[in-house]
């Protein structure tokens, strides 16, 4: 499965096992390089497959969320499973981007 699927103006973000500071940086610039060269106007990360993320992976979030606020756009994070949610609360993430409810199986 490619990392990122585009369906129409919605970009969804499938993120990998592992989301730590060796990937992050790639993904960000994959992500931004994404974003500047196609109409997206709904971000959305994937947690399905994810079942570690660190500080850096809070740091990639925030900084989409932001780029997708200055283009009037929207984001969300589904499919997370109970420590990928843990980590996004004590974040304070929450109280700015939708957390979607489900957990990945």
């Amino acid at each position: 499965m490619e990392l990122l699927e585009q369906r129409g103006v919605r970009l969804i973000v499938h993120l990998p096992v592992e989301l730590d500071h060796h990937c992050t940086e790639a993904l960000r610039k994959e992500i931004d390089r994404t974003l500047e060269k196609e109409p997206v106007s709904e971000l959305e990360f994937d947690f399905s497959e994810t079942a570690f993320m660190d500080s850096a992976g809070v740091g990639l979030i925030l900084g989409r969320y932001k780029i997708m606020q200055a283009l009037d756009g929207s984001m969300t994070v589904s499919h997370m499973n109970t420590q990928i949610r843990r980590i996004l609360a004590l974040s304070g993430i929450q109280q700015q981007i939708p957390l979607k409810k489900e957990e990945a199986l």
